[in-house]
């Protein structure tokens, strides 16, 4: 039986301040909130089965004189400080840290690797679309830069597409194979999602039709057939109904899954349960708990030297979380 892939996570959101205003989220806030230390430790000791503690953020919070005061307010002089001791906290409290930051520069980039199991950035997509026009960080030069710079520094590092903000089916594979040419020269993306966008209530896109299924799968496989076997596929499974039509068509991994936290980009979609998911595989598929790095970067011991420990210890002999 074929292996699919699932992270215990638990989703901790920094701030939902942002540079950007793309037109399809509603996470951002002009009124935006900063968590404090307190919070954020009562949120890592809650995921007592949790492995990875998942970052998020809106990029350059900064831009909000409120976050700049709230961070001097906690003592620290900058966002990036303040990820870093959150990234510490989180591994003092046994969880591997993997942050989604934005768009960093290269120093920015190297300074968060210690402290983290894996870096993710989304491409999204390789062309310049509508939905993005207020948003500086969308741009694909910039995010593939980002992505490239990772490659250099060695970080294991997820990234993907999000299907259905208004470009074609072609420009979905030509971010795939954006993706593939950056696997390619650095041999660093551990993992590729594919995602569908859902439309939300309040944003300019909230009337906007999602993808069809039938367009979700064809990307899929379309995405299995371009990418090297070593990027693993990964379809949220909160955002689909059923997954086995996707791993059919080439997925083999459904991300990271929460007993604590929602989805905060995504707070509509509840994330299924463990067992939920495996009673709908049917016995067809064999799920298998992984920790944020993949187990090609384990052995190639590619995470940050400050998860050592932790890696070693959540790890099996085969790079898999430990029972």
């Amino acid at each position: 039986m074929r292996v699919v892939t699932f992270s215990k996570n638990v989703f901790i959101p920094l701030t939902n301040a942002c540079r950007n205003r793309c037109h399809y989220c509603s996470f951002r806030s002009d009124d935006p909130k900063l968590m404090n230390p307190s919070e954020i430790e009562k949120l890592l000791s809650s995921a007592k089965n949790a492995k990875e503690a998942l970052f998020t953020f809106g990029e350059k919070p900064e831009v909000h004189d409120s976050i700049l005061r709230m961070l001097s307010s906690y003592g620290y002089g900058s966002f990036l400080d303040y990820v870093i001791e959150m990234n510490g906290k989180a591994i003092e409290l046994e969880k591997l840290p993997h942050t989604n930051a934005g768009v960093l520069s290269y120093s920015e980039l190297k300074r968060l690797k210690p402290w983290n199991a894996s870096l993710g950035l989304m491409l999204e997509q390789a062309v310049e679309l509508p939905c993005h026009e207020e948003s500086p960080g969308k741009k694909p030069e910039e995010r593939i830069r980002v992505i490239r710079d990772a490659g250099r520094l060695e970080i294991p590092f997820t990234t993907g597409i999000l299907v259905g903000i208004g470009e074609s089916f072609g420009d979905d594979i030509y971010s795939l194979e954006v993706i593939k040419d950056l696997h390619s020269n650095y041999d660093h993306i551990q993992e590729c999602i594919v995602q569908n966008f859902k439309p939300k209530k309040g944003t300019p896109m909230g009337s906007s039709s999602p993808p069809s299924i039938e367009r979700m799968l064809r990307v899929v496989k379309r995405a299995r057939e371009i990418l090297p076997k070593d990027v693993e596929i990964q379809i949220p499974p909160n955002l689909v109904d059923d997954i086995r039509p996707f791993l059919k068509a080439g997925a083999g991994d459904i991300g990271g899954i929460s007993d604590v936290t929602i989805d905060h980009i995504n707070p509509e979609a509840p994330w299924p349960s463990i067992e939920k998911i495996e009673r709908s595989l049917n016995g067809e598929y064999v799920l298998k708990e992984r920790l944020p790095v993949y187990p090609k970067y384990i052995k190639m011991r590619w995470y940050g030297s400050m998860c050592e420990e932790l890696v070693e210890r959540f790890s099996d002999e085969n790079g898999y979380a430990r029972s």
